[in-house]
């Protein structure tokens, strides 16, 4: 399983793959975030090298009101959004999602402004992931 220090991270033990994507869209859209981007790895990897890949996809998740206020405090905060969100299957079968911590991903800012804010993602992130 993996584990970055710049992410949070959840098993769901061996569940069918789609059911878990079901269960972390909803528990995104519970937190008021919707998903604007969804990378298929897997597919993309076999359209793009023909090369197999296990069930990976990246969600691009994006809470509207959290998102204004950090664009209106930050223009440049645009290149560390929106929160990254995976879901994938290990090789045992079982299921992780990792979500990309928003206080980590914002130190490499100096705005102070963004601190409070990448908080109150973050924590928005977490009752999300123990809600999968």
């Amino acid at each position: 399983m993996i584990d970055p220090h710049y992410g949070m991270t959840k098993s769901l033990g061996r569940v069918d793959f789609d059911q878990a994507l079901a269960r972390v869209l909803a528990a995104l859209k519970t937190e008021g975030f919707g998903v604007l981007t969804e990378i298929d790895v897997k597919k993309t990897m076999k359209e793009k090298l023909d090369a197999d890949f296990r069930n990976y996809r990246i969600l691009g998740a994006c809470n509207p009101p959290l998102a204004h206020k950090a664009l209106t405090t930050e223009a440049g905060i645009g290149l560390l959004l929106p929160c990254n969100v995976i879901v994938l299957e290990e090789e045992d079968g079982s299921v992780t999602v990792s979500i990309g911590k928003p206080r980590e991903m914002f130190k490499i800012v100096s705005n102070a402004e963004l601190e409070g804010l990448a908080g109150d993602v973050e924590f928005k992130l977490t009752r999300a992931l123990a809600a999968v």
